[in-house]
């Protein structure tokens, strides 16, 4: 908090003068700060099992241990089946592109009947050095394997210390319990959001590769375990995920395999990112369209794709602790956020009149 007695114009010339410094250095230290940002999502995303398996009297360490093993088989079982179908999608490459050949012949013919130039699409794309390219471009093997081992290591810990921050956090100097109360809502806010993002994406990927898998389109495990990743990604996510299978629906089935795919992309995310939302969310999660855009932007542009992945979890965890500061509160306003605060607030109040 900066001291009162500075004019208006001089705080908020130091606060963004003090924002700017931690955007540069946190630039310089992305690959260290990816990974306390992912290890404290899944914290929170842990939080809640923690909670049940302390109540029934499991030990802290004893808790968390299990959950580790299962978070790791179960990062074990996404990278096994993501790397069986990548493996069948390589070993059938020719394959795919004898198809592609015949499909781009397929067109170059209805170009010609319609007597329009064939030499726009006389040229195949080679899928060989198209895949090529995008493994090169992507993270090695072991660069990965030692990206989730710091992950694993850094989330067991960080789950250990999660019980004991409370305590920590009311020892602080001006602490009072209104603020404690305050900030533990917030917490329990962003958590409740972590957590039913990813039951919704789970749901959404496995229902979207079991229709894949169904209608037979090329490695669909593998675009139904994509989509539950890119699904954290507001708005684009989905479109992303949905091109591949798309395509490999186009090289099989023709238009009407594409078109089949697309229908089956616009039925889930009205029924999954609506209704099922809907079912798991305990309140309203309304951020500005605009607002979710620039932070896909901002955070992808600061940490790759792990900060489009994460852009709205990691934008939460920020307008959580601008509404905290006295000094910064009226950001949230100017962006229409404040609400989504407040309405928790309102409904514990009801909530503690109805006891009452």
């Amino acid at each position: 908090m900066l001291p009162t007695g500075w004019p208006r114009g001089s705080r908020a010339l130091m606060l963004a003068g003090f924002f700017f410094i931690v955007i540069i250095g946190l630039k310089f230290c992305a690959y260290i700060f990816t990974i306390v940002v992912i290890s404290l999502i899944l914290t929170l995303i842990a939080c809640p099992a923690m909670d049940r398996m302390r109540k029934s009297g499991i030990p802290d360490i004893l808790s968390v241990t299990i959950l580790t093993l299962v978070a790791i088989a179960a990062v074990l079982a996404l990278i096994g089946i993501s790397a069986y179908s990548f493996g069948v999608l390589m070993r059938d490459l020719p394959l795919y592109q004898a198809e592609l050949n015949s499909r781009i012949a397929e067109i170059a013919g209805i170009l010609g009947k319609a007597g329009l130039p064939a030499e726009i699409v006389s040229s195949t794309p080679d899928l060989a050095s198209i895949v090529s390219l995008v493994l090169s471009s992507a993270m090695n093997l072991s660069e990965l394997l030692l990206y989730l081992f710091f992950i694993a290591v850094t989330t067991f810990f960080m789950m250990l210390e999660a019980p004991r921050l409370a305590e920590r956090l009311a020892r602080l100097p001006g602490m009072t319990g209104e603020k404690t109360a305050h900030l533990s809502r917030m917490s329990r806010y962003m958590i409740d959001f972590v957590v039913v993002r990813t039951e919704t994406n789970l749901v959404h990927g496995a229902l979207f590769g079991g229709a894949l898998y169904a209608i037979g389109v090329h490695a669909a495990l593998l675009w139904g375990v994509l989509t539950f990743v890119l699904a954290y990604i507001p708005y684009i996510g989905l479109i992303i995920a949905a091109i591949p299978a798309i395509f490999f629906a186009w090289l099989q089935f023709g238009v009407w395999g594409a078109a089949a795919v697309i229908a089956i992309v616009c039925i889930l995310n009205l029924v999954v990112e609506n209704p099922v939302f809907s079912y798991f969310a305990a309140r309203t999660y309304e951020i500005p369209a605009l607002v979710v855009i620039l932070s896909v932007i901002f955070w992808g542009w600061l940490l790759g794709i792990a900060g489009m992945v994460f852009a709205v979890p990691l934008t939460l965890m920020v307008l959580i602790m601008v509404q905290y500061s006295d000094d910064l509160a009226w950001v949230n306003t100017i962006l229409g956020v404040d609400r989504i605060f407040g309405e928790e607030k309102d409904g514990e109040e009801k909530d503690g009149v109805e006891q009452e």
